[in-house]
């Protein structure tokens, strides 16, 4: 357990590590590219360094350096593993590596913790059956652990849901290349959280893949393409970078996150727009972008494309004047935990008048007193709670070791914040 010092917090300028779903989608682009790619940035955590050992474990040769990682890519080619690939409760490696297996040889089955047992799957399996995959959910329940026969994949049309994740789509959009007659992807429904798929596509096109469009509704991608080896930098997590605009936000200090811009492909850089909504100033900078905190007003959002931001404006929004309403989240039951009832139940715990729909919360501002807060495991409960303790004395949080999942140096960054 870590007990927040509710003490008066400096203006700062801090860093955040390199986006962790770019490094992600990187990593693989550049085990399935044509030679060696250098990545610089990349973030080094709990969630990307399962994606590194799995890639590691199907046959890619990966050196990790203190700056970079070095990626020797095999064309598409991967080894058979006889071992299950455990990738923790990380669902981006799950889904975008089941769609990577359909490449390999032999019978791939990835796996993960008690939770990812619970997080849905079965669109994106059904999504590779349409290419020609032989994909399973072992347990036949639409969740991992999944079952994946490698081999030549066909490809062809596929009409795909991606209601529950955008990862669906990135996952079959990453493999396309190397299909035989291409994809072309009809998505169904949704996708929610559509600015991963335009990260997605971002990468694949940085490293020599033609991906056709239309919106966010048709995708085209052709077959017999290569990734192409190079040198590839990972711009700054906005999504970490939220936390310290909020604290800023909460406090009514200045805060500068250093590197971040609104020419990034990262939904959450967007944050900064709703906090400006309820009162902050933003200034965008040269060198990354700044919030000062200003009294605070409730207002109303659509998060569908801010899913990780959901929690940080949950309690942004309890020191707010009046009632935030945010909409269109409904898919974050399927998180590293429910997050709409986790963020809800942690809320009351400190005295806060929040409730959630099926598709939403509503936030009433007020007043907040100390309490142990549960993470269930998922670090963004961890990191958005623990700047409640900057304005109210006596919040602890447990298990603040979550954060390793995505942002190891968060209570060093966290902690600078209070030194001139």
């Amino acid at each position: 357990m870590i007990k927040i010092k509710s003490e008066k917090i400096h203006n700062r300028e801090v860093i955040v590590p390199g986006s962790k779903s770019y490094t992600h989608r990187i990593l693989i682009s550049a085990a399935l590219c044509d030679g060696i790619c250098t990545i610089y940035n990349g973030l080094k955590s709990e969630d990307t360094l399962l994606t590194l050992g799995a890639l590691r474990q199907m046959g890619i040769d990966i050196h990790v350096k203190e700056d970079r990682f070095v990626v020797h890519g095999t064309k598409g080619m991967f080894k058979p593993c006889i071992d299950p690939v455990y990738l923790g409760n990380s669902g981006t490696s799950v889904r975008l590596l089941t769609a990577v297996a359909a490449l390999g040889k032999g019978v791939y089955t990835l796996t993960g913790t008690r939770r990812m047992g619970e997080r849905p799957i079965q669109d994106l399996l059904d999504g590779l059956v349409q290419m020609g995959v032989d994909a399973r959910s072992v347990k036949a329940n639409g969740c991992p652990p999944v079952e994946v026969k490698g081999g030549k994949v066909l490809g062809g049309g596929v009409a795909l849901k991606c209601g529950v994740s955008s990862q669906f789509l990135s996952a079959l959009l990453l493999i396309a290349p190397y299909t035989t007659r291409g994809v072309e992807i009809n998505v169904v429904q949704g996708p929610v959280s559509r600015p991963y798929v335009d990260m997605t596509v971002d990468v694949m096109e940085e490293l020599g893949i033609e991906v056709r469009r239309d919106g966010y509704e048709y995708f085209s991608v052709a077959g017999g393409q290569i990734y192409r080896a190079g040198s590839y930098e990972v711009e700054p997590d906005c999504s970490q970078a939220g936390y310290f605009w909020a604290a800023a936000a909460i406090s009514g200090t200045d805060i500068k996150v250093k590197g971040t811009t609104t020419k990034s492909r990262q939904g959450d850089v967007r944050f900064t727009e709703l906090l400006e909504k309820m009162g902050c100033n933003i200034e965008h900078g040269a060198d990354g972008i700044t919030v000062s905190g200003r009294s605070l007003s409730a207002i109303t959002a659509d998060m569908s494309d801010m899913p990780d931001m959901v929690p940080t404006l949950a309690v942004v929004a309890a020191f707010a004047e009046g009632t935030t309403v945010i909409e269109n989240v409904a898919h974050l039951k399927a998180k590293e935990s429910d997050r709409l009832g986790s963020v809800v139940k942690e809320l009351s715990k400190i005295g806060i008048d929040a409730r959630c729909s099926e598709t939403g919360m509503e936030i009433k501002g007020g007043r907040s007193h100390g309490a142990e807060i549960d993470t269930y495991g998922d670090h963004r409960m961890a990191m958005s709670f623990a700047l409640a303790g900057l304005k109210t004395p006596g919040i602890v949080i447990r298990d603040e070791t979550c954060v390793e999942k995505s942002f190891p140096d968060f209570w060093k960054v966290f902690e600078s914040l209070y030194h001139r």
